[in-house]
């Protein structure tokens, strides 16, 4: 017995030091992902005032509320006379800004009111640029908004709605303990998981992830061990001329980790509130014509696509508006 004892406990060693050298190895040595010369990334310039025929002169100030941790995050309110509200999620690198016109085009029109956070690790001057405390940390921000939304709208009809990244939050968020506390979803362009069937290479050039490291880092959250979970997991390719200091181009792996589903098969089952899915045909992160077949295994949603639309274009496109207009319309919950 004292022989098979000290065998086992023996094996036990050796396995977890194979294991934990496996992950250091990934963790230290772990590189980011080459931009491939094919991918022409996403079209920024479609965001720009004199491209989108969008004045930003005209955003809502910044306000603030007060999440757990006693910390204050910035959103921004577009009021409307409507009994439904929207929390709109912007996607990954910038801030709700670039959202304007199309939350614009929701309240002006008395479709929905619509607030847009700046997520934290985003923004003007978030405390971390990048980074979060721990990786449910979005979700429990989230739901603290929507708990002060539902104080000061308590008979509101409540639609998360999230572009690529942020579609992607929530998508985690719907499968999370706080998912039944939204009436709907609208997601464009949502970002699934890395080999998700939607999906090209990098996101289209967009992303450069850290591939090995986020390996190594899952090992160890996998049995977990979180105290690295600082270390930079990605990169963005943002060109040169659309930044302006209040960009966010890298993420550590908490954050990477917090801004997509958990599971998105599993999230997306989760999904029995009405649903609008909207993506372009000109998606360089995405392939379109993935989209339908995969929601429409886990879920009931209603995906459209956009003819000659972009990742981007979605956000800002007029062709997008009248779709919006009609489901909201319609929506009854």
């Amino acid at each position: 017995m004292d022989k098979v004892f000290l065998d086992v406990l023996n094996f036990i060693f050796i396995s977890a030091a194979i294991y934990f050298s496996i992950a250091s190895i990934c963790i230290v040595f772990g590189k980011r992902s080459k931009r491939s010369s094919t991918q022409n990334n996403l079209a920024f310039d479609e965001l720009a005032s004199d491209k989108s025929a969008t004045d930003y002169t005209k955003l809502p100030q910044l306000k603030s509320y007060q999440t757990r941790d006693g910390k204050r995050l910035p959103y921004r309110h577009y009021d409307a006379k409507s009994d439904k509200v929207v929390v709109f999620l912007h996607g990954s690198g910038w801030h709700s800004q670039y959202l304007f016109p199309l939350t614009d085009f929701l309240s002006s029109e008395g479709l929905a009111q619509v607030y847009t956070p700046d997520l934290r690790g985003h923004g003007q001057a978030p405390e971390r640029r990048g980074d979060v405390d721990y990786i449910d940390q979005l979700e429990d921000d989230l739901a603290d908004f929507i708990e002060l939304i539902k104080t000061e709208h308590p008979d509101c009809k409540l639609i998360v709605a999230g572009h690529s990244s942020g579609g992607g939050l929530a998508v985690r968020f719907a499968g999370s303990r706080y998912g039944k506390r939204v009436d709907a979803y609208v997601l464009l362009s949502p970002y699934l998981k890395y080999n998700a069937p939607i999906m090209r290479p990098n996101s289209g050039g967009w992303a450069a992830p850290h591939t090995l490291r986020i390996v190594g880092l899952t090992m160890l959250n996998n049995i977990g061990i979180h105290q690295f979970d600082y270390v930079i997991a990605i990169d963005f390719n943002m060109p040169q001329e659309f930044r302006n200091g209040t960009e966010t181009l890298s993420y550590t792996h908490r954050l990477n980790t917090a801004f997509a589903p958990r599971n998105y098969k599993q999230d997306l089952c989760a999904i029995t509130q009405p649903l609008l899915v909207l993506v372009g045909t000109a998606d360089e992160a995405f392939i379109a014509e993935q989209f339908e077949p995969v929601f429409s295994q886990y879920t009931s949603a209603q995906v459209t696509l956009l003819p000659d639309v972009t990742h981007m274009g979605v956000v800002v496109n007029p062709a997008v508006r009248p779709i919006l207009r009609q489901w909201f319309e319609n929506l009854h919950v």
